[in-house]
């Protein structure tokens, strides 16, 4: 009876643990998706901040970067790479929704004209293909540099795999998105490309920087939820999927 019992609360404990972790699973998973197509929606719109020019996809790009750490960290790079492909999968079904809707015609009492909706969400495929091919260049650099970083420091320096791996990711997908929807089609000469490009990454790269406290809040917010026995051996197991030990 006493090894029942024992058995029984071994796996309530287990699958309690495991319930946990598909929660943390999800929660970063839904923050990532969410930033990320918001980031291609808005993306097309331009604005000026003082002497630099920036997308307005700018706004959300930080978050998806923040939750990619955390995923990193806890999931693994296969963790990233399914949630990266996934949500891919997930922005090429908006565009396409947004596509059928430029195509149904408007009711003549719609407040919304088929003008003004064209105009909001008719993104040129200069601009769906750039986006497209930007996040899935950057994410797959940034998963390269978080682990090189880890293996190098030993897994040490939480601060400088995440914000390293940022900042170099982040200058791939600026000059990418940036080259290919507004340099290529003619929207932006070389100068205009280079300035907006350097203003959107610096702005990148200093909210990075100034993000970096929110990874340790992160990670320790994960850590007490899950509890320090069940995060470490996540962090363990990632290690080790990631690191091919």
């Amino acid at each position: 009876m006493t090894t029942d019992t024992s058995d029984q609360h071994g796996l309530s404990s287990h699958y309690h643990s495991e319930h946990r972790r598909e929660r943390v699973f999800l929660a970063l998973a839904g923050i990532f998706v969410t930033n990320a197509i918001l980031a291609e929606l808005i993306g097309g719109k331009l604005f000026t901040w003082g002497p630099f020019t920036m997308s307005l996809g700018v706004l959300p790009w930080p978050i998806v970067f923040l939750a990619t750490d955390l995923v990193n960290e806890y999931f693994g790079k296969n963790g990233v790479r399914r949630l990266t492909f996934m949500t891919v999968a997930l922005i090429i079904y908006a565009f396409v929704i947004l596509f059928l809707g430029i195509l149904i015609p408007a009711a003549g009492f719609s407040p919304v004209s088929d003008e003004a909706f064209q105009k909001v969400f008719g993104q040129s495929l200069w601009i769906i293909a750039g986006s497209l091919i930007a996040f899935l260049a950057s994410q797959l650099v940034d998963v390269f540099v978080f682990w090189l970083v880890r293996s190098r420091t030993q897994g040490r320096l939480l601060w400088l795999r995440a914000t390293g791996s940022t900042a170099v990711s982040q200058l791939i997908d600026t000059f990418v998105i940036l080259g290919i929807a507004f340099y290529l089609p003619g929207k932006l000469n070389f100068e205009e490309y280079i300035l907006t490009s350097v203003s959107n990454y610096s702005y990148k790269l200093g909210i990075a920087i100034a993000l970096t406290p929110l990874i340790y809040l992160g990670h320790n917010i994960i850590d007490q939820y899950l509890g320090e026995k069940k995060s470490q051996e996540m962090i363990e197991e990632a290690v080790e999927e990631s690191l091919d030990r």
